[in-house]
């Protein structure tokens, strides 16, 4: 079985302290690639060293909308020339937290849209994350694709099936968590079903949510075989297809990474 965990962040506490067993686990089930991920400007440097030491990792730029207020003139120029280096494949996280509301709701939106903006700048794919902020969200993505197709994913999947739906529909990618293995996950497990196969990749969001059975632990990119294998189960599909499918809907959305990494799709 050959895995990618298409969203990680290997700098964050937890797993930065033994970063190298943490990859060498993940690799021994069968993780064959890792999209670490930034959430603010501070830790693009490690972010993107993480991917320059090891062949198999690549890094996004990006920031957050919990940290919007705190970079309010980044730019999509800005965030553009950062993701020039040739270990970078994509842009993000970026997007929309009404949850917790961090960040003022203004100041999300535009750091979204200069994600967008660097996106198109670069030809490079948006890491978005969305929280109970399905309309704005979708209104700014269809905003956007009036201007030209937008490559994109929508990351840690827990919204409705009315967005899994809208954003299928812009041609986005749905990536789903551990928390689909979780026992109050009922509605995402249903939406998780619907998804099309060409469309779906699988992530942990390490060292947070592990799925089941390793609740409670730290979240490690290897458990990203844990959640292929309850996914499968759940859309009746064997868990070699899946991933399979999985790795390469990632190579097609992240079109760098194989270039980057000459051999890493095969």
């Amino acid at each position: 079985m050959t895995l990618i965990d298409s969203h990680c962040h290997l700098n964050y506490p937890g797993l930065v302290e033994d970063q190298d067993g943490v990859l060498d686990r993940a690799r021994a089930r069968g993780v064959a690639g890792f999209l670490n991920i930034s959430t603010r400007q501070s830790e693009w440097q490690q972010v993107v060293g993480a991917a320059e030491r090891h062949l198999d990792v690549w890094a996004s730029i990006g920031v957050h909308p919990h940290e919007a207020d705190t970079h309010p003139d980044l730019g999509a120029a800005a965030l553009a020339e950062a993701a020039a280096h040739p270990r970078v494949v994509a842009i993000g996280e970026c997007g929309l937290d009404y949850y917790y509301d961090k960040s003022d709701r203004a100041a999300q939106r535009d750091r979204f849209r200069a994600h967008i903006g660097a996106s198109r700048l670069t030809g490079l794919p948006l890491v978005i994350h969305t929280r109970d902020a399905e309309e704005d969200t979708v209104e700014i993505l269809s905003e956007a694709a009036q201007e030209g197709a937008l490559a994109a994913v929508l990351h840690c999947f827990t919204g409705s099936r009315w967005l899994a739906e809208r954003g299928l529909e812009l041609g986005l990618y749905v990536s789903l968590s551990g928390i689909v293995t979780f026992k109050n996950a009922s509605d995402l497990q249903e939406v998780a079903k619907i998804v099309s196969a060409d469309r779906l990749l699988l992530e942990t969001d390490a060292p947070f949510l592990a799925p089941v059975p390793n609740r409670g632990k730290t979240c490690e990119p290897a458990f990203v075989a844990d959640t292929a294998r309850f996914v499968a189960e759940l859309r009746g599909e064997d868990p070699e297809d899946l991933a399979d499918q999985t790795t390469a809907n990632f190579f097609r959305l992240f079109s760098k990474a194989a270039a980057a990494s000459p051999g890493a799709a095969a």
